[in-house]
């Protein structure tokens, strides 16, 4: 390993430079792409407040009808189809709650959403909507967008609201039961200032990519912008889905001065799992799996060692559909991970970083009381990974800096949960107890999209 790592001034403006940047052109999460324009989209709502609270609940539906949206009843209309940059949260009591899957992950819609509907029948056009109420005689105007022609409502009661942090939806506290002094997680304001340029440490990244190749091919990822921001030491890597034989092509092509990488493919099922270590510090030493075979054929850990750690990245299994490997995952892959893990600490102190499938607390989860027979929120998994790890003397970093802080690293495809901020904290950075102090920053990058996770850092000072 390379001398213990001090940063010149220059490099240390850098890298703060490059952390507080934001305009890097990585991923995010993208919009609706059933967008039309101005021109397709019919009527587009003035933002001129005080042209409609001058108007009767009458006088707005004329309104609309004039060009050409249907107002039946009395009541608000909404139209299908979100867009990215509408922070919406609507309820609906009589039709099922939406959610998040990953496996048979499902999170219901949540009750403190803001409204009230009877019945709602939506036609399946485009994009969004809104206009006004009138709620016990107090007319408002909650939002003013384009407005699809095809709208029709049937005895809908319903307060619309847009939130303005729609571009950085990971502010927003979303949880269906949250508890006193719970907050957001928001990067820009809890992470501390940049560490010293005198202090020696080390920066890790972690970020399971939910495929490697297809997240290269994206025109918005840059490895390299993404090393020039992050400026980190170490890259982790889950979920790559590579064969052996793309490994060395990708190596070549993927990142520009971190010439140490250390991968491991599933051979047991091909384009499935894969994990690798990307570092710009030569380690002492690399091993592949638990050694041990039931283990090692689906491509799940790499351990480098380091002068004052180990390092190990691990994609934990997911206990999958109907919870059929939920017995695996519990019994035998946990067990022998934590022993695997106690053993190497008798040298030296231990990082585990990766995706490691478990929403520990309800805090980590949106919606706790409906998933607790999904895959990553059963009392099994969650009581394993407190007695494996936590009570092995394994510390949730995250957890130890931010106590309070709900923030979240997987958002489902599926129901959109990355615009609503409707996820799950299945990411993390365990320390040995004995460096756990030696922590300077255990953070959430929730603005790196290209994957359903985003990337979760860790700064160790040496």
């Amino acid at each position: 390993m390379a001398p213990k790592r001090y940063r010149s001034s220059s490099q240390a403006s850098a890298a703060q430079n490059s952390d507080n940047a934001t305009s890097i052109d990585v991923p995010i999460p993208q919009k609706n792409a059933s967008k039309t324009s101005d021109e397709q989209s019919g009527v587009v709502v003035e933002d001129e407040p005080s042209v409609f609270e001058k108007m009767t609940l009458q006088e707005m539906k004329s309104s609309l009808s004039s060009n050409g949206v249907a107002a039946k009843g009395n009541s608000k209309r909404k139209a299908k189809g979100l867009s990215e940059s509408d922070q919406m949260q609507i309820s609906n009591k009589s039709s099922p709650d939406s959610g998040r899957k990953r496996t048979t992950r499902k999170d219901k819609q949540s009750p403190e959403d803001i409204a009230d509907i009877e019945s709602l029948h939506r036609a399946t056009e485009q994009e969004l909507i809104v206009e006004s109420t009138e709620m016990e005689g107090e007319k408002s105007i909650q939002v003013k967008k384009k407005v699809s022609s095809r709208i029709t409502t049937t005895n809908a009661k319903a307060r619309v609201s847009v939130d303005n942090s729609v571009d950085e939806p990971w502010t927003v506290l979303a949880h269906k039961k949250p508890q006193k002094g719970w907050t957001a997680y928001n990067p820009k304001t809890m992470r501390p200032p940049a560490i010293a340029a005198d202090t020696p440490h080390i920066k890790l990244l972690s970020w399971n990519v939910n495929g490697l190749r297809a997240l290269l091919k994206s025109e918005s990822f840059s490895a390299l912008q993404l090393a020039q921001r992050e400026d980190f030491d170490v890259l982790c890597l889950q979920e790559t889905k590579l064969q052996e034989k793309d490994v060395d092509a990708i190596r070549q092509i993927l990142l520009e001065g971190y010439d140490n990488s250390y991968w491991t493919c599933s051979v047991s099922k091909l384009g499935y799992s894969g994990t690798a270590i990307i570092s710009r510090i030569k380690p002492l030493s690399v091993r592949y799996g638990l050694g041990i075979s039931d283990h090692d054929s689906e491509g799940r850990l790499v351990t480098v060692e380091f002068d004052n750690f180990y390092l190990l990245n691990s994609y934990v299994p997911n206990s999958g559909d109907g919870l059929r490997r939920l017995s695996y995952r519990i019994t035998e892959w946990d067990t022998s991970l934590s022993n695997y893990m106690k053993g190497l600490e008798q040298s030296k102190p231990v990082i585990l970083t990766g995706d490691l499938n478990c929403a520990h607390q309800e805090i980590d989860i949106f919606n706790p009381a409906g998933n607790k027979r999904s895959a990553g929120f059963t009392d099994e998994e969650r009581n394993s990974f407190q007695t494996n790890f936590l009570d092995k003397g394994f510390v949730d970093t995250f957890r130890k800096q931010h106590p309070d802080v709900v923030g979240y690293t997987y958002w489902g495809y599926r129901h959109g949960g990355r615009r609503t901020n409707k996820g799950w904290r299945l990411d993390y950075f365990l320390a040995s107890e004995s460096i756990a102090d030696q922590v300077y920053d255990s953070y959430i990058l929730p603005d790196m999209g290209g994957s359903d996770h985003c990337p979760i850092g860790l700064i160790l000072k040496l």
